[in-house]
């Protein structure tokens, strides 16, 4: 049995409401690294969305932010990242998503990421546009950098990396009208996807990060590829490049 775009609005939501409820609340946080943290209602969320997808969509593979990899025995795949923004979660700021990500033989066919604190649902199917709240989104007509608003990210060794996104991060700022820097790089795309960013880039993701936020972004007009231009953003090394179409080359050759 395969999902449908229903199946994951109806996850997205639910897991949506254990962040919703957890909030407010005092966070027991872990560090997986040094700016890399983990809380009580990352694992709860992912055990809901865990738990939903064996039972009703049993032999997917799952790549899911907490649990890893786990195999499956058919050639569906599941992108679960359970509450993207967990810095953000656990400082109290209130930007932070469920992502639900949905392939098949290899093709990226569904993505729901949902925001529970502004009830702002983002959906798309492949070759069916994208949606927020139901109505149909679309990147901006922007087609010039200088009139460009930018959006970026930065990794969890951004401390000690050689790979520096923050000279990028200048040199963009510089020929825009800004660069903002979210914390959640599921909602960066789907911004984009809504056209209220104009281009998103950012090195060293994980699959999970954007796999439904790249089909939303991409089905709502946006030229998605990986920094370099290869069109299979998820492989490695992953990165991502989402713009509206007028402004990808100029924003590309700026990453260089």
């Amino acid at each position: 049995m395969k999902p449908t775009l229903l199946d994951l609005e109806r996850l997205a939501r639910e897991a949506g409401a254990i962040l919703r409820e957890g909030y407010n609340k005092e966070h027991t946080v872990h560090y997986k690294g040094t700016i890399d943290l983990v809380t009580e209602t990352d694992h709860a969320s992912e055990a809901f969305l865990l738990g939903e997808i064996k039972s009703a969509f049993p032999g997917g593979h799952i790549l899911a932010e907490e649990s890893g990899n786990i195999q499956g025995s058919n050639e569906d795949l599941w992108y679960i990242d359970p509450l993207d923004g967990t810095v953000n979660y656990a400082h109290h700021i209130p930007i932070f998503c469920v992502s639900i990500g949905f392939a098949s033989n290899g093709v990226m066919v569904l993505g729901a990421v949902y925001d529970p604190l502004r009830d702002e649902m983002f959906t798309a199917e492949k070759g069916k546009g994208a949606f927020l709240n139901g109505k149909q989104i679309h990147v901006s007509n922007t087609n010039e950098l200088v009139k460009s608003l930018l959006v970026t990210g930065f990794p969890y060794d951004t401390w000690d990396t050689e790979l520096d996104n923050f000279k990028y991060f200048e040199r963009l700022a510089k020929k825009t009208q800004g660069v903002r820097r979210l914390g959640s790089a599921a909602l960066d795309a789907c911004y984009v996807a809504a056209g209220r960013f104009d281009g998103f880039w950012e090195f060293k993701l994980k699959p999970w990060d954007v796999a439904a936020a790249g089909l939303i972004a991409a089905e709502a007009g946006a030229k998605v590829t990986a920094i370099d231009g290869r069109e299979d953003f998820l492989a490695s090394p992953l990165s991502i490049l989402a713009t509206t179409p007028g402004i990808y080359e100029a924003t590309k050759a700026q990453l260089k």
